[in-house]
């Protein structure tokens, strides 16, 4: 009984370690630039780890987790398509559609993020990933517009980007739609695109908690100057 009690102890220790710990690492990777991120993890891979545990965490308490919904989507239009996934956790996306791909084994997913945890994920910085103008048919950024230059991802997904291609975005409402001391709304993050290159051509916003976009591209060159960033989403101790 006592030990039990002593376990149970420990236990509830670790959990909040391990929550405390994926929280500043949260917000680390919010409030710092994608390439000094980059450099972290890379020299210290076990942080990725660690973040994507106190990830799954805290993903539990949502209603339903939005790569579902973008997966349900890509699963029916990427069949014969390249999709590149910016910022791919540990590329839930690629797994799920490589099953659905068995029958065309050549066909490429892309899946990058700043550590390779597994054979699917090749680790870079998102603002310069290792691939060729023009060469996929779809970018994904689930919950990945993370870091203080988000222009940079936006662009790079330009680059690289067929001019007939998507980008799918699902994000958390509540960085896109906010009033605080300054207020950010849709209109203004679509306009933002727009300087980048991009319109939109979906949104949906069914779900409170995260909003669905799909753009194109408008024809347009990215502005090189642009810089932007969303409000970071930070995490309560719970």
């Amino acid at each position: 009984s006592n030990r039990n009690s002593k376990n149970s102890v420990q236990d509830a220790f670790k959990a909040r370690l391990a929550g405390s710990r994926f929280r500043i690492l949260n917000e680390e990777l919010y409030t710092n630039t994608s390439t000094n991120s980059y450099d972290k993890f890379k020299a210290n891979p076990e942080l990725f780890e660690q973040y994507h545990d106190g990830f799954r965490h805290q993903v539990e308490s949502w209603p339903e987790n939005p790569i579902h919904s973008t997966h349900l989507q890509l699963a029916y239009t990427s069949i014969l398509l390249t999709p590149l996934d910016f910022g791919c956790g540990e590329a839930e996306l690629a797994k799920d559609l490589s099953n659905i791909k068995r029958t065309q084994p050549k066909q490429n997913i892309h899946s990058f993020d700043l550590v390779s945890p597994n054979k699917f994920v090749t680790a870079c910085d998102m603002s310069n990933v290792p691939l060729e103008d023009k060469s996929v048919d779809v970018c994904v950024f689930c919950l990945s517009l993370m870091g203080t230059n988000l222009a940079d991802f936006i662009r790079e997904a330009h680059r690289v980007l067929k001019n007939d291609g998507r980008v799918q975005i699902a994000e958390v409402r509540s960085r896109i739609e906010y009033i605080e001391k300054t207020e950010g709304t849709l209109d203004e993050f679509i306009g933002v695109l727009g300087k980048l290159g991009f319109e939109c051509v979906r949104t949906d916003r069914t779900n409170t908690m995260f909003l669905l976009l799909e753009l194109k591209k408008n024809g347009k060159n990215p502005s090189k100057k642009l810089e932007f960033s969303a409000k970071p989403c930070i995490y309560k101790r719970r």
